[in-house]
């Protein structure tokens, strides 16, 4: 019997990888931060995935991969604002991922 771990050969962080990006680009387009996506509960993030045409990620890793892509992506398009691709092309769907908080009908 072999230890070998599969989930970190080269091949699976290739597919670790091509994963992340998909899952990204779906939530950058929807206007998802990292730190939202990973506030998410694990049935969001399933749901999310599943929209995004992606079998759901079985670990956090990805997911963490994902909220990294995310972060550094803002960061470039705060520098590049002019670049196509720094345009998010739906934002009206962030309301269903991400629930703005809840006023008082006091305030």
């Amino acid at each position: 019997m072999s230890d070998a771990d599969f989930a970190h050969t080269d091949r699976a962080e290739k597919n670790r990888r091509d994963k992340a990006l998909g899952l990204a680009r779906f939530a950058w387009h929807r206007g998802i931060t990292g730190a939202e996506l990973l506030a998410m509960t694990d049935d969001n993030r399933r749901r999310l995935a599943r929209a995004a045409d992606a079998h759901p990620p079985r670990s956090m890793e990805t997911w963490t991969l994902v909220a990294s892509l995310l972060c550094e992506k803002s960061a470039w398009a705060q520098t590049h604002p002019d670049h196509p691709s720094a345009a998010r092309d739906h934002l009206d769907e962030r309301i269903m991922w991400v629930k703005p908080p809840t006023r008082s009908w006091l305030d």
